[in-house]
């Protein structure tokens, strides 16, 4: 099948910013692939938050808020309402961020989730993949 929206967690983000051995690789190719099959790439608000604190700690406060700067030219910041953490609450999701990031990106149309935490993703009627295991889908 071929993809035009996925939706990308902070995982492969983080993999990304982060230059995460074993796995920037991937990511890095995403990217490059996103770009040039023309996918579009999304994740949340919440997401960019959550990686901005986690970055911020290896990479010190200026340096992360220029690669998120740089990140947002490559990736579509998708909001979230009130009813999306309700429908995360009463959901079966063991972990409640992912249940979070499931229903957002149920909401604007993304076509696949993207994460390297694929078993926290058991409930989604998604498509989820690794990094890897994505890229090979495009073989």
């Amino acid at each position: 099948m071929a993809y035009n929206h996925l939706y990308v967690d902070s995982d492969v983000l983080l993999d990304l910013l982060l230059e995460r051995k074993h796995f920037f690789e991937y990511s890095q190719l995403l990217f490059i692939q996103a770009k040039y099959q023309q996918i579009e790439l999304s994740t949340s608000a919440l997401v960019i938050a959550n990686i901005n604190y986690i970055a911020s700690k290896k990479l010190g406060a200026a340096a992360t808020k220029e690669s998120i700067r740089n990140l947002l030219k490559l990736v579509n910041v998708l909001p979230f309402e009130s009813d999306i953490v309700n429908k995360a609450l009463d959901s079966n999701f063991a972990d409640f961020e992912d249940a979070i990031q499931n229903f957002i990106a149920e909401r604007y149309n993304c076509e696949a989730i993207i994460t390297r935490n694929i078993k926290d993703y058991k409930q989604a009627n998604l498509p989820v993949y690794t990094t890897e295991q994505f890229l090979n889908t495009l073989n």
